[in-house]
């Protein structure tokens, strides 16, 4: 789905379109309470039950009250087991331990389990997704009946589709009129509820989509995908043709290298590929910036082409485009190459005195990224000490590198300005150990 057609697109000249983009900025508070969440905790019956339904494991009790099914949870936290109605035979109950009470919940089965709208395959499964959205509700309610008020949905066509809008408006004459009241008409999303495979962001309030499953709605024609409460709000002007967008970038890592059945992002690969064959003695290389609107162009052309895509010196001979379009790629990231999970502990390991200790530290810390996120750090370091190989005509070493890429490969869990500007010299560090050190690191 496109950008809305918003009152950026009536400006009086191309450039000042292009200039307004910004990209999504993902929020990640949602994605840390998910992770915050109470475990399931299967409560297993000690003997066997009679006339046990076969879709049933272990934690099925049999017809027990609620004070017997309160006293066996315990008070444990995100502890659960099933039971049969004493009031109503054959009738089963969830009972599940959240908040310091016990709450019931009617089950039923039709071949997947389900309280709700949603069903599962198994109990932990429903167990799971229960306790994620009962913790989020508890703990964000104000902050997810807001999350629709400062939309980045007109955001997101990104700025070479801007300008290619613009310069079709500029150029139209009066005698393309009708057709132009043609392509304008509107086409209504087509909405279906989705379970989306690994983390996701809504792409109109930039939130993460928590639970299991049937996180969000995914548009059939154009892939927009969002909050089903998000999903009210976006405008019918759902463009069919351009749903090829948003493959590479603003994508989780993860899901992009599973989807593509790959080590690692295929803009990573190529990149770099490009970057060695002609660009390690650039001056500044990494450190100088290159055109902002060629860097748009390159990322278009990825989220357009992928594998096919074409970055070569005959339509990108300024290197420094090359090298942008990759820090573009780290910095859209959802979840950045070092994990919001990881990011404390490699600040922490970074303020470790002796160098001996810290570097020990650094890779057992390591050791925790998913592999995703660990192959495309190590890919990258081999590449950047390459670099710092020809500082004597790039005049980049480790730790200007680590100036560079501190704050494009990790980000505090939480949006706050005055713990990045804090954290910065730690980033910085970081990298630089990570460079010096890949041989042994990885």
């Amino acid at each position: 789905m496109a950008a809305s057609s918003n009152s950026s697109l009536s400006g009086s000249s191309v450039s000042s379109d292009a200039e307004e983009y910004q990209p999504p900025i993902w929020k990640s508070y949602l994605y840390q309470l998910q992770q915050e969440a109470p475990r399931p905790k299967r409560i297993i019956c000690p003997g066997e039950v009679e006339n046990r339904p076969k879709y049933y494991g272990r934690e099925f009790h049999g017809i027990i009250s609620r004070e017997q099914a309160d006293e066996l949870l315990g008070g444990v936290e995100g502890a659960y087991i099933l039971r049969e109605s004493q009031r109503q035979p054959g009738c089963y109950t969830l009972a599940l331990r959240f908040g310091n009470q016990t709450l019931n919940y009617r089950l039923f089965y039709d071949g997947k389990h389900f309280v709700g709208e949603k069903r599962f395959e198994s109990i932990h499964d429903l167990v799971t997704d229960g306790l994620i959205t009962l913790y989020i509700e508890t703990k964000a309610s104000e902050y997810i009946s807001k999350m629709t008020t400062n939309p980045i949905y007109e955001h997101i066509g990104y700025a070479t589709l801007l300008r290619e809008k613009v310069s079709r408006r500029l150029s139209r004459s009066k005698n393309e009129a009708r057709k132009a009241s043609v392509t304008s008409e509107e086409h209504p999303t087509v909405e279906k509820v989705h379970t989306f495979r690994g983390p996701h962001w809504c792409e109109y309030c930039a939130n993460f989509m928590w639970g299991l499953i049937a996180q969000g709605v995914r548009c059939s024609d154009c892939g927009l995908n969002v909050h089903k409460q998000c999903s009210k709000h976006v405008p019918n002007d759902c463009q069919p043709d351009l749903k090829r967008i948003k493959k590479v970038y603003c994508c989780d890592l993860t899901t992009l290298v599973k989807a593509h059945n790959a080590q690692r992002p295929m803009v990573v690969d190529i990149c770099i590929r490009e970057i060695e064959a002609r660009g390690l003695k650039s001056e500044g290389l990494y450190r100088v910036s290159g055109f902002t609107e060629h860097i748009e162009d390159v990322k278009m052309a990825f989220d357009r082409d992928g594998e096919k895509v074409d970055i070569s010196a005959n339509l990108y001979p300024d290197i420094n485009i090359i090298t942008g379009a990759l820090k573009l790629y780290f910095r859209d990231l959802p979840i950045p190459v070092i994990t919001y999970d990881t990011y404390s502990k490699f600040i922490e390991a970074a303020k470790i005195s002796s160098a001996d200790e810290r570097l020990e530290a650094v890779h057992e810390v390591l050791m925790l990224l998913p592999p995703a996120h660990y192959e495309t750090l190590r890919y990258l370091m081999i590449h950047l000490k390459k670099v710092t190989m020809n500082e004597k005509d790039n005049f980049m070493n480790a730790e200007n590198l680590g100036i560079v890429f501190g704050p494009t490969l990790m980000r505090p869990p939480e949006d706050s300005m005055l713990t990045t500007l804090h954290d910065m010299r730690y980033q910085k560090l970081i990298v630089q150990i990570l460079i010096e050190n890949e041989d042994v690191l990885f």
